[in-house]
């Protein structure tokens, strides 16, 4: 929609309230409401005011000023607030300059997709983002200074098989959750449900199913879109989802691994690209792709050691990047293999179709500087003409040790992920998509609040090993 348009709309739907989003670094999505009457054409040029200082990763107290200008091509209606809200993304902009943010990870996609252009190597670029998670009954948890624990309970859970009252018996095996019907599926109600509201908003949903693991693991599917709007639907994909849960007395997390010794939750990306019209991927070499497409995979696998730390950027994430669990640790790519970090899709010999599929990434990233990172290590490889090396289409777990050594794996621990980012992002640099200055910011964040916040704290289970050392 225009701004003339929105305003429009929103007195169609006799709306009231005004309600203005953006994410910080980590990807938490904040918001900010005014009374509609706040909102006419200007705004959308003149912008809201707003303070930067408490946000993640953002500015200082003494340059806390910034506007948030309402992007109307993103506008619906809220359908979880009781009076009628118009929902907006905002784009961040310095006050002073008038000049977007650096900061603001939106915008760190838009420079992405403009850098994209630019190269003159393809005008288009598709993501398809498939978010996992889990739903909850109960979560509890605390750290304090003598004490540290989490406690989940979910009806689905496994480890509810031996409940005395009201037990029917049907839950998931630990790592065999993939595809059951209902009554094993308990969530196909409210998975429909998410579903629904989902399209409601503006999203193409493609299909809904359970996960391989227990505890009420689901995946919802959206159709692929720009990178821009895919990250900004994976915004929306997430408030949709957690609402949904949490009117029907369910929690959701997006932790890729909230339970032990059972599959984590990805977010395995779906990428391609395209120019004029015309796909770039499909052409007559390994599983069908073209040299471009080829050296793309290249450069995802150069870089993704230091990608880790963007597209798996929680200390969680390495409870996840495990060998055994279907995660792809092991840096290689193959046709079909699901146990590669790059995998070629080979539903359908249609070119319109052809594209690579990075599976290390998790619903725990930041959208819009996951995507931005992956295109910018794509087209790195491209531009170097990244040799991918022989893909790998055996089962790489059944590989022998020898045969383990030529393969290189992705970072143990977000400490060694930041590591790697440290010494390997110039290649996000160009044309200046991203900075030096948000580089250094978001490791320092990254390695005092999460990194190093983790390992300093005594874990529970290191009582049960040492406590009687």
């Amino acid at each position: 929609m225009t701004p003339k348009e929105v305003l429009e709309f929103a007195k169609q739907n006799e709306v009231r309230q005004v309600d203005l989003r953006f994410t910080d670094i980590p990807g938490l999505t904040h918001h900010i409401s005014y009374p509609i009457d706040q909102l006419d054409e200007s705004s959308f040029e003149a912008g809201f005011g707003i303070d930067g200082s408490s946000i993640r990763g953002w500015a200082a107290i003494n340059e806390s000023d910034m506007l948030l200008i309402p992007d109307p091509t993103t506008a619906f209606l809220d359908p979880f607030t009781e009076i009628p809200t118009l929902v907006m993304l905002g784009n961040v902009i310095d006050p002073l300059t008038r000049q977007k943010y650096e900061r603001d990870p939106r915008y760190i996609a838009q420079k992405a997709e403009m850098y994209l252009k630019n190269s003159g190597l393809a005008d288009t670029t598709f993501f398809g983002a498939e978010a996992e998670f889990f739903v909850f009954d109960n979560v509890r948890f605390d750290s304090t200074i003598n004490a540290g624990f989490y406690f989940i309970d979910a009806e689905e859970g496994r480890w509810n098989s031996g409940r005395e009252h009201n037990n029917l018996g049907y839950r998931p095996r630990v790592k065999e959750g993939y595809f059951p019907v209902p009554p094993t599926d308990m969530y196909m109600d409210l998975r429909s449900e998410m579903v629904e509201v989902m399209i409601a908003c503006g999203l193409t949903i493609e299909c809904h199913h359970h996960e391989v693991a227990t505890g009420g693991q689901c995946e919802i599917d959206q159709k692929y879109d720009t990178l821009l709007k895919s990250a900004d639907n994976m915004v929306l994909y997430k408030y949709i989802v957690r609402n949904v849960a949490n009117r029907n007395g369910k929690t959701v997390t997006f932790m890729p691994k909230p339970l032990f010794g059972d599959n984590g939750s990805g977010m395995h990306c779906h990428q391609s690209l395209w120019k004029e019209g015309k796909p770039l991927f499909a052409g007559d070499g390994y599983a069908g792709l073209s040299q471009m497409a080829l050296w793309y995979i290249g450069g995802l696998l150069k870089h993704s050691r230091a990608l880790s730390a963007i597209i798996a950027p929680t200390t969680n994430s390495y409870k996840r990047l495990v060998p055994g669990y279907e995660a792809p640790v092991n840096l290689a790519y193959s046709r079909r293999n699901r146990s590669a970090a790059v995998r070629i899709p080979m539903y359908s010999a249609s070119p319109k179709a052809k594209r690579v599929e990075f599976r290390p990434p998790d619903p725990s990233a930041n959208p819009y500087l996951a995507f931005a990172a992956l295109l910018m290590a794509g087209l790195d490889g491209i531009l170097t003409k990244a040799d991918p090396g022989e893909p790998l289409d055996k089962d790489i777990y059944d590989l022998s040790t020898e045969e383990m050594k030529a393969v290189p794996s992705m970072p143990a621990s977000l400490d060694e992920a930041l590591t790697c980012l440290e010494e390997d992002h110039a290649f996000l640099l160009k044309g200046d998509v991203f900075t030096e200055e948000l580089i250094e910011t978001y490791i320092a964040y990254k390695r005092k609040n999460e990194a190093d916040a983790v390992r300093l704290r005594p874990h529970p289970y290191e009582f049960s090993l040492y406590y009687d050392i």
